[in-house]
């Protein structure tokens, strides 16, 4: 009996887009079961690729604008642009991306968010009411002190000298507003964690070694961020520090709030609202979800362990694949089954040519089911090894 297949990856990163997944995997199923119905709905959870997927959904035009990356080279940044509703789409990855830098080339200390602002602009002029924001996988670790700098916001010494560099906000008196604060009438931001900008689930001691921060580097990078939350709080009125989701991205979900008036939302929420996830759920016998690595962060917020989650809720048998797993965080994701690359090749091999192994992962899992029954039954079948299906879909 053929079965409404739900195909919804995040990227795999540095290897696969969303959409890249989501065509790798439905050409392995469509080879093996050419007779089921696939719905594919590439999403994000605000990071590399928001842009991409969300623009897809609201049928959004790609925009250019020349800026500078997280280290101030010059670059060419995409965003997107829908005019009949006015609303304008920026990754902060496109723009500010660690993806977009040499590797170790680079410290913390020298990186900011100021190329961000000329892509604000640009939306701004082009007539933009709403802006999504998606803000994850940046380099930076500044709390948006680039962003703020690049729209007019000046961050001041006590003998009244300008901070030009992040590292200097250690020494920081005072702000000064600059003429335009809300710069549309809605801007929403995305993010996929909930941590606050300060302390030990902060923004540089959780999210900086990636980026780069060093063990010696979390003294400075906190005492400057801490002195930034204490002027803003002092002058603006409200403590955006304890805000959930303000050490996103580092920090820059706190500049964001503090300096845009934006609000926060957590990114596969938002996918989901736009892409109907609910009524695409309930038509669905199955679905597979995916990411370069099922561990244990994707039990922390991130789209493809809440989409493991909500099937489990709905009773929807669902399939985690890949690159590298944990099994364990696939069980606690809701899961009814995790399926890695690297059962099939090397993570070097598994790197260099993605789509074609996770296209042939896609083809073993479905060559590893049949269909029994008026209820669409999916159950290994006998004398299968040990990792097949073993699943049960939702009655129709």
């Amino acid at each position: 009996m053929p079965l409404h297949v739900l195909i919804i990856p995040d990227k795999f990163k540095g290897t696969l887009t969303a959409a890249e997944a989501a065509e790798a995997i439905a050409r392995g199923w469509r080879s093996e079961r050419p007779g089921d119905s696939l719905d594919l709905l590439p999403m994000s959870d605000g990071g590399d690729g928001f842009g991409e997927v969300t623009s897809a959904l609201v049928k959004a035009r790609i925009q250019y604008v020349k800026t500078v990356d997280a280290a101030h080279r010059p670059c060419v940044a995409r965003w997107w642009w829908e005019p009949r509703r006015r609303i304008a789409i920026i990754e902060s990855a496109a723009v500010i991306g660690l993806a977009m830098l040499p590797p170790k080339q680079f410290h913390p200390f020298q990186l900011d968010t100021l190329g961000l602002g000329a892509v604000v602009r640009a939306a701004m002029k082009r007539g933009a009411r709403r802006c999504l924001l998606g803000i994850g996988g940046s380099a930076t670790n500044d709390g948006g002190f680039g962003l703020a700098r690049a729209l007019g916001w000046e961050f001041l010494e006590r003998s009244g000298k300008s901070i030009e560099q992040w590292t200097g906000l250690n020494r920081l008196e005072r702000i000064c507003a600059p003429r335009r604060r809300r710069w549309f009438s809605s801007l929403v931001v995305a993010t996929d964690v909930q941590n606050r900008l300060l302390g030990a689930r902060g923004a540089s001691r959780v999210y900086g070694p990636q980026k780069g921060l060093r063990l010696q580097d979390f003294a400075l990078a906190e005492r400057c961020l801490n002195r930034l939350a204490r002027v803003v709080q002092r002058e603006l009125g409200h403590d955006f520090a304890r805000e959930p989701g303000a050490g996103a991205a580092g920090g820059l979900g706190f500049g964001l709030m503090a300096f845009l008036k934006a609000e926060m939302q957590p990114g596969f929420g938002l996918i989901a609202r736009q892409a109907s996830l609910e009524r695409r759920l309930s038509a669905a016998d199955l679905v597979i979800t995916g990411e370069g690595a099922i561990d244990r962060s994707t039990l922390m917020g991130k789209g493809v362990g809440q989409v493991g989650r909500r099937c489990r809720e709905l009773k929807i048998p669902c399939i985690g694949l890949a690159g590298m797993m944990d099994i364990s965080a696939g069980k606690g994701a809701g899961f009814t089954q995790v399926r890695a690359l690297t059962e099939l090749t090397s993570v070097a091999q598994a790197k260099a040519r993605p789509a074609c192994w996770l296209e042939r992962l896609a083809r073993r899992v479905a060559r590893g089911s049949e269909i029994r029954g008026p209820k669409s039954e999916i159950r290994r079948p006998k004398g299968s090894r040990r990792g097949g299906m073993g699943l049960i879909a939702k009655s129709r």
